[in-house]
């Protein structure tokens, strides 16, 4: 993969991760209940903990897909395209995420590490945004699908430590104040809408990230 490439990935999906959801609204209250050492646990078993499990089934099943038939990973492209496309607008379309934040409990670090994997294996969204999103920037002219994949997946987990890190440090103040502001929130669902939008139509005419 080029550099090009590579920075559009990033910058693709630190914009997706940013918008409050499932995870950061777990991150959050764990932050504003138990304190941020408690919420970090959580975002490392949503990140790196879920990842141990998401990654190798994912490499390892395009990568089988692709050796298998051309034509079906190329199909695989043209349907994550399209969901890109769906996603990207509901996320420009649908009103800010009203969802509240839970009731903090008291949790430790490796109870709060383990829920956050389970959360984050449990919720449909990040497995098949994956699925859509990761085979988009794979060149099979650039060498094993199965590193691509997994150097894709590694850079998308270690952006989520990044982002949901971020929700985790300042959740006491930042986490709080973005939740009771449902305009700051809907700007972020819009921005990552709009570019996640582009990025479909592109993969769809280009055929993939890296043209």
């Amino acid at each position: 993969m080029d550099s090009a490439s590579w920075t559009a990935f990033v910058g693709t999906v630190i914009l997706m991760q940013m918008p409050p959801g499932p995870d950061s609204l777990l991150v959050i209250a764990r932050g504003i209940g138990q304190g941020r050492d408690i919420a970090l646990f959580t975002v490392l078993g949503m990140t790196l903990g879920a990842g141990m499990v998401q990654l190798p089934l994912l490499a390892l099943g395009i990568s089988s897909l692709l050796q298998a038939s051309p034509f079906a990973f190329a199909m695989l492209r043209w349907a994550g395209a399209a969901y890109l496309v769906w996603l990207g607008s509901r996320l420009v379309l649908l009103p800010s995420t009203s969802a509240a934040v839970e009731e903090p409990r008291n949790v430790g670090p490796l109870v709060a590490a383990r829920e956050g994997m389970i959360a984050n294996l449990i919720n449909p969204w990040p497995i098949t945004f994956m699925v859509a999103f990761l085979p988009q920037f794979v060149d099979p002219a650039r060498g094993s699908v199965t590193l691509q994949l997994l150097l894709l997946g590694g850079t998308q987990k270690m952006t989520g430590v990044l982002v949901l890190g971020t929700y985790a440090l300042a959740s006491g103040t930042l986490g709080a104040w973005i939740m009771k502001r449902p305009k700051v929130r809907l700007w972020q669902q819009r921005v990552a809408g709009c570019f996640v939008v582009g990025l479909g139509i592109r993969m769809a005419v280009g055929g993939g990230a890296h043209r």
